[in-house]
């Protein structure tokens, strides 16, 4: 499962974007991966490990939820789950 999301630039400031998604790892758990910044940047990126894909999805929703709230947009979203 993927979601890209985007909020609207302020000022002359570039696009802000919001990547989440999860990877199995090596020993059978779950990762969600979130990555965060100006288009154009590295940006930062946080990791955090579950132990079922459930507890992951659950994680990535909580987290979708709240840029939405910020005011971000889906862009676009792949995977199995509901985008937004």
């Amino acid at each position: 499962m993927q979601i890209y999301m985007q909020i609207t630039p302020q000022d002359d400031k570039p696009p802000r974007f919001y990547n989440l998604f999860i990877q199995q790892d090596l020993l059978g758990g779950w990762t969600l991966v979130r990555e965060w910044g100006y288009q154009g940047s590295p940006g930062r990126m946080r990791r955090k490990h579950h132990d079922s894909l459930e507890k992951a999805m659950d994680s990535l929703m909580q987290c979708r939820d709240t840029q939405l709230r910020r005011g971000y947009r889906v862009v676009f979203a792949r995977g199995e789950g509901p985008p937004a």
